[in-house]
């Protein structure tokens, strides 16, 4: 939804067309990823209680340079993360997931090109700091899963992987983990604006209405 609220507000026409597709690459993603939940006994629907999403996308961004931090940074973050449950032992997910890192992989030429035109660099900071909180701490659940087997990858290993894929020289950054809520994955209250909580919600509640004729 981020993404779609740019496609016709970036910096070109074929910026615009890049922001819707890759908006509704990740809409199709999401059915995926909320459809395979479920069959591992997951309940889906967003409320505001338990609605979950790193602070960068509470709210809309208002300058292009947020987009390219979160398509360079965030989105490469979670296709990592795909590709650790590709590489994984729970077969609902290695089956599912599999197309979306090939769909993701223009995802992150098109962050890393806009990285190299635009001036982005504080919200790439700002995203890179966000990616390693969702990541979480050494020695936590990922790192669990791993040992599991469900993850192929665990903290370390997604921190070293972003840092190779993002490419630019980052900072290194001192996450108080004693903040950090290990449901939401972030250190700050908040959640989304209650414009986009209506809207998501209305659009779960679309799978319910009667088809017309």
């Amino acid at each position: 939804m981020r993404y779609a609220e740019w496609c016709i507000a970036a910096p070109s026409l074929e910026a615009d067309i890049a922001a819707a597709a890759m908006g509704l690459d990740d809409i199709g993603h999401s059915r995926v990823l909320y459809g395979s939940l479920r069959e591992l006994g997951t309940p889906d629907g967003p409320d505001e209680g338990s609605y979950a999403n790193v602070p960068y996308l509470d709210r809309p961004w208002t300058d292009w340079t947020q987009f390219v931090g979160a398509n360079a940074v965030l989105d490469s973050a979670f296709s990592l993360m795909i590709e650790a449950l590709v590489n994984g032992n729970v077969e609902v997910l290695r089956s599912r997931l599999r197309k979306m890192l090939q769909e993701e992989r223009y995802h992150y030429l098109h962050g890393r090109s806009w990285m190299r035109e635009a001036n982005a660099a504080p919200a790439v900071e700002r995203a890179w700091g966000e990616a390693l909180e969702w990541f979480g701490p050494e020695s936590g659940d990922v790192d669990g899963f791993k040992r599991e087997g469900k993850l192929a990858y665990g903290v370390r290993d997604l921190r070293r992987m972003l840092q190779e894929r993002v490419g630019d020289k980052l900072p290194e950054t001192a996450i108080d983990w004693t903040k950090w809520d290990g449901t939401r994955r972030r250190s700050v209250p908040g959640g989304i604006d209650q414009a986009t909580l209506e809207m998501l919600q209305g659009l779960a509640e679309k799978r319910y209405m009667p088809t017309s004729g």
